[in-house]
């Protein structure tokens, strides 16, 4: 990374804005302020509601080249959401708009971090698994880091409480600190080239 400024361009949906928490951080705001390189980094979200990977895939491209500079570390996070499940994408589908995602940033050489959407509701929970899994495999064959945010967190006390004390559906300030954690010690830091965060 040398010395360059960093710009991190967060796209995703309204998880990746961290809706839902009352300190309005999210998860990008907590993993940003662990986030300490030699040049103070800039976080840039784009974040649509209900956004399924079709549409954020036919959007971020225009977007984030905006956002990028010639003189600057460029990087990409795709913060995946649950929108698939919902507008009743199949696994191949979704598989091959993350895959065009990843291929077009590593054409434009631009690392790329992916975080996967966490569980939700208890009657998507197969399909969000299933989800997960794709978007992991997908990562995986293109050696791009993957945080897997729903095994951990199907089960989790804390985050079924966060959600069931909200709407159901988005996060509070526990959730989001929780899929935080995971990111930053699912090889964020390396991704970066930045000394593990302790």
């Amino acid at each position: 990374m040398a010395d360059r400024p960093l710009r991190i361009v967060v796209i995703g949906d309204e998880l990746a804005a961290g809706a839902g928490d009352p300190k309005g951080l999210g998860w990008v705001g907590r993993v940003a302020a662990r986030t300490v390189p030699p040049v103070a980094p800039t976080f840039l979200t784009l974040a649509v509601p209900g956004e399924p990977t079709a549409g954020l895939g036919a959007r971020w491209e225009a977007e984030a080249a905006r956002r990028w500079a010639s003189d600057t570390d460029n990087r990409l996070v795709v913060g995946l959401g649950r929108a698939d499940v919902a507008a009743g994408l199949s696994p191949a589908r979704s598989r091959l708009n993350l895959a065009n995602i990843l291929d077009i940033a590593e054409h434009h050489r631009v690392p790329a971090f992916v975080v996967g959407p966490p569980p939700g509701q208890d009657a998507d929970r197969d399909r969000l698994a299933e989800l997960s899994a794709a978007f992991g495999d997908v990562a995986s064959r293109r050696r791009v880091p993957y945080v897997d945010c729903f095994t951990p967190l199907v089960a989790h006390e804390q985050w079924l409480a966060d959600l069931a004390a909200g709407d159901g559906h988005l996060p509070g300030q526990a959730g989001y600190g929780l899929m935080a954690w995971l990111v930053l010690h699912t090889g964020w830091h390396l991704w970066l080239g930045l000394p593990e965060d302790l």
